[in-house]
């Protein structure tokens, strides 16, 4: 049994060994930085940012090219024809100007002090046609395309 006066750890200790006060040394570099002595690296967090939100681009384009399509083989007879392929028109130029600016914004170097400057109005740029995109879509929803087919017939002729 470990007394006061072992060499052992006491309870103490060992309730609080994981707080940054009770640490070593080489212990709180290791505990504050899971990498190790390797600083963040903002260029590379900046990139994957602008991967990701490109993905997310290419899945709104896809969205909206499904809906053009959708209004075209309706055609002028739907109640909203034009105004909806204004919208997403509009919708999917913008999202290739959005998918253009992430593309420069992640080929340039944050490290660079020269560059940071050019790459915040970029991503101030890029984040306000996000949200006029985000805004024109939720007006494409509101109007409404839906697919007209045989599922759809078949549902509104003969209910369950």
């Amino acid at each position: 049994m470990l007394g006061e006066g072992s060499q052992g750890p006491s309870f103490w200790s060992l309730q609080n060994a994981s707080s940054p006060e009770c640490l070593l040394p080489s212990e709180k570099r290791r505990h504050a930085n899971p990498r190790g002595n390797q600083p963040l690296n903002l260029n590379h967090y900046a990139t994957k940012k602008s991967v990701a939100e490109s993905m997310l681009d290419v899945a709104l384009f896809m969205s909206n090219a499904t809906r053009l399509k959708v209004v075209l083989e309706q055609g002028p007879s739907l109640e909203y024809y034009t105004t909806l392929i204004t919208l997403i028109s509009i919708s999917l130029i913008l999202q290739v100007v959005i998918g253009i600016l992430l593309v420069v914004i992640a080929r340039l170097n944050l490290n660079e002090v020269a560059n940071q400057w050019r790459l915040n109005q970029l991503n101030n740029a890029a984040t306000t046609l996000v949200f006029i995109t985000v805004v024109i879509n939720i007006f494409i929803t509101a109007f409404g395309a839906h697919k007209t087919g045989s599922m759809a017939a078949r549902t509104s002729s003969n209910p369950v």
